[in-house]
């Protein structure tokens, strides 16, 4: 285990080694509320877009579900009549130009993963760019009308008209400390200020806001060599597995597989894990089973027997009544800020 990961597992359990960052932490939270201050008093630029901006985030360390909620709303936007697109920081990647279109076909080592793996989930125009703000703008030259920015909560300089918050249910808040002596970005009381909260699966501690729960549900089966989908029981492969999950939380990923009666070695790595061919030989020939985030890394140096478990989120219609009148109050009194 990673030192990143021993620290993740500390801050969600509230372990006592921890407490001599507690000062650490109310120092972070106050220079965090400096910068929101200077940003809503006027003293740091903020790019209000012409079109509604819905900003999906977190106020923790580690996978909280946000790109499939991201690839949720945006197949929920179009259904709807609008023409989303997607600005992301394209964390992982690295490209000689910003801002970058990401399409099914952009190599994850200048997109980053999540970037590609929403280009391909939703083959809707997805931009990568350090600058949020810049790649917002170039999206809006493109025709989209409205966007969307996956893990933009804390990036300011970007203006939005509504603010979507994921909590992962199973880790809730941690210990509720901030950076670096717990997982939160920002204080607890900012979930107050958002307009929704989501709370992917079962929620196993109260929060101090109503929320809204999402479910991730499994899908299909991919096989990774030629494409296909396949049913998701009976399963396509034998076992046992080696699982593989880079992601912010394996360990859920590893429970859903559990659920579906998939049994064999796990291996948690690296959220944003850099794959290599070494890094999937595992001396046998058992069958490889990974995330749909991983997928777009490994597919040309995975073992040919190797899955992909794909997954949708899914929401109550409550939400999408909610989501439908908020957009249609931004238009009425006319969202162009430009």
């Amino acid at each position: 285990m990673s030192l990143e990961q021993r620290w993740l597992r500390a801050a969600y359990g509230a372990s006592p080694w921890l407490m001599p960052l507690y000062p650490l932490g109310g120092l972070y939270r106050y220079l965090m509320r400096r910068r929101e201050a200077r940003y809503r008093r006027g003293k740091k630029f903020v790019w209000h877009a012409p079109v509604p901006v819905i900003v999906v985030g977190n106020i923790t360390l580690g996978g909280t579900g946000k790109s499939p909620l991201v690839a949720w709303l945006a197949r929920w936007l179009v259904n709807q009549g609008w023409s989303p697109g997607i600005v992301t920081r394209g964390y992982g990647g690295k490209s000689d130009a910003y801002p970058l279109l990401v399409t099914p076909e952009t190599a994850p080592s200048q997109s980053g993963d999540e970037p590609l793996m929403l280009a391909q989930q939703t083959g809707l125009p997805v931009v990568a760019d350090p600058q949020r703000a810049r790649g917002a703008q170039a999206l809006v030259e493109m025709g989209c009308d409205i966007l969307l920015s996956d893990d933009g909560l804390q990036h300011l300089a970007l203006g939005r008209d509504i603010e979507l918050v994921v909590v992962d249910g199973a880790r809730g808040l941690g210990n509720g400390r901030c950076l670096p002596a717990g997982p939160l970005r920002e204080a607890p009381s900012r979930l107050g200020r958002v307009d929704a909260v989501i709370v992917n699966g079962e929620l196993s501690k109260p929060l101090p806001v109503a929320s809204i729960a999402m479910q991730l549900m499994p899908q299909r089966w991919r096989c990774l060599r030629d494409g296909q989908h396949r049913e998701l029981t009976p399963l396509p492969f034998r076992l046992p597995v080696h699982a593989i999950a880079g992601i912010g939380h394996p360990e859920r990923f590893f429970n859903t597989l559990h659920s579906l009666g998939v049994e064999g070695e796990m291996h948690p790595l690296e959220d944003h894990q850099q794959f290599h061919p070494a890094a999937l030989e595992f001396g046998d020939r058992r069958p490889v089973v990974m995330t749909a985030k991983d997928a777009v890394k490994c597919k040309d140096i995975a073992p040919p027997d190797s899955w992909v478990l794909e997954v949708e989120a899914v929401l109550p219609s409550s939400f999408e009544h909610w989501l439908a009148a908020k957009l249609s109050a931004l238009i009425e009194r006319g969202c162009t800020h430009g």
